[in-house]
């Protein structure tokens, strides 16, 4: 008995001396404030703003004075309920219409080249997946858009409240983060990225791949191309919650690996079973696609389970040279020049970049998502990865070596269903 008692005392003590020595929470733990990121990211860091990542998962974007006051103000009195906070971050993305179109095609020789219309000729066009859009404005009034923006059956539009208590005001036809008057002549980028994905072919000119597909959209970017990393998560969340499916992130924040609230908003999301697909990027400040495997560009190099990190590809089927690459963290290529979509105001324009490579391949993964439904995302990443078209004498320096094949990757789902 005696020697129970003694090995349970020293249990005791021995527990009791790990507990004093482990290091406590303090406002100084959960928010080192470490401002050599601004140097390392060559972005710029918010004295104002600030993203913190709650105990209970969620991620939020709040206000202060400054990053002193903030802490005795807003860190100190949460303590117990935060996790890690961070200084917000301003990236700022690249115009991809001021890319160099390389290369010939048609209006729509993006979606003819992966061979859309051989699933659309079966009534396979997208049904019943929701697409979420994170960009800049997304047009919703364009006639080819319209039937497919999800609208907000519980918000009531235009009346300045919150009808569903979602903590957002009039997001019927979507949300904007960001606080922009926005120039239509200027954020043409989120509806060009919007038509790629779910133009509705019957009513204009330029093809969606996934025509009857569904979009959420959310608002970061501004009329210049920029946006904050908070405002950015706060709008992948929401299009999420409103039930996407797939997640478009035609953008970039560099090599910010530094910014943990970043890779755990988008691993939180990949964990949900949402497809994430990202643009490889665009190359360095002399249009020369780099090796993302060796200088790792974020968030398109997490390589996530359930993301697809895609390159863009010429009519030719050549990569494009100013499009980043990776055998490991680039997946697949996919058209990405010369692209025509919609843009503000009811019209119809060509852009080229890895943005337009990203929604090619996010409306692909809705178009064959929907004649699968049961599928899960990693299925519809393998179906894309091994159902690519691999042109010889063209070297796509990408995981899979191909350009994507819509018809192959639908019967590579099936295979892989074991139907």
């Amino acid at each position: 008995m005696d020697a129970i008692r003694t090995k349970t005392v020293i249990l005791f003590l021995v527990s009791l001396f790990f507990f004093s020595c482990s290091p406590q929470k303090n406002s100084e733990s959960v928010f080192p404030d470490e401002q050599g990121k601004q140097n390392a990211c060559g972005q710029t860091m918010s004295d104002q703003r600030f993203i913190v990542m709650w105990e209970d998962g969620r991620i939020t974007v709040e206000k202060g004075e400054s990053a002193e006051h903030f802490k005795s103000d807003f860190v100190e009195k949460n303590l117990s309920r935060i996790k890690f906070v961070e200084r917000d971050f301003r990236i700022q993305t690249s115009p991809d219409e001021t890319v160099q179109a390389q290369g010939n095609g048609g209006i729509n020789w993006g979606p003819d080249l992966i061979q859309a219309a051989a699933l659309w000729n079966s009534n396979i066009q997208g049904a019943n997946i929701v697409v979420g859009v994170v960009d800049g404005m997304v047009d919703a009034t364009h006639s080819q858009l319209r039937p497919n923006v999800l609208e907000n059956i519980n918000e009531i539009a235009g009346n300045g409240l919150d009808d569903d208590d979602n903590g957002f005001v009039d997001d019927y036809l979507g949300l904007q983060v960001n606080s922009e008057v926005n120039d239509p002549s200027k954020n043409k980028h989120g509806t060009h990225v919007a038509g790629i994905i779910a133009a509705d072919f019957s009513r204009g000119p330029v093809a969606g791949v996934a025509p009857k597909s569904k979009l959420v959209t959310a608002q970061f970017i501004d009329n210049n191309g920029g946006g904050s990393i908070g405002d950015a998560i706060v709008a992948m969340n929401y299009v999420v919650e409103r039930g996407a499916k797939i997640l478009n992130l035609s953008w970039g924040s560099g090599p910010c690996v530094q910014i943990p609230t970043l890779k755990t908003a988008l691993q939180q999301i990949s964990n949900q079973g949402v497809l994430i697909v990202t643009a490889a990027g665009n190359g360095d400040q002399y249009g020369v696609g780099i090796n993302v495997d060796v200088y790792p560009s974020y968030p398109s190099s997490y390589n996530f389970v359930n993301q697809l990190n895609v390159a863009a590809t010429t009519p030719e089927d050549y990569m494009v040279g100013f499009s980043n690459y990776g055998t490991r963290t680039v997946h697949v290529g996919a058209p990405g020049v010369n692209i025509f979509s919609t843009t503000p105001g009811n019209k119809v324009e060509s852009m080229s970049g890895t943005s337009m490579a990203a929604p090619m391949t996010a409306g692909s993964a809705a178009l064959i998502w929907s004649a699968f439904p049961t599928a899960t995302a990693q299925n519809v990443k393998q179906a894309l990865m091994r159902g690519v078209d691999i042109v010889p004498g063209r070297n796509i320096e990408v995981a899979s070596r191909g350009r994507l094949n819509v018809v192959k990757a639908y019967n590579e789902l099936r295979r892989i269903l074991g139907l």
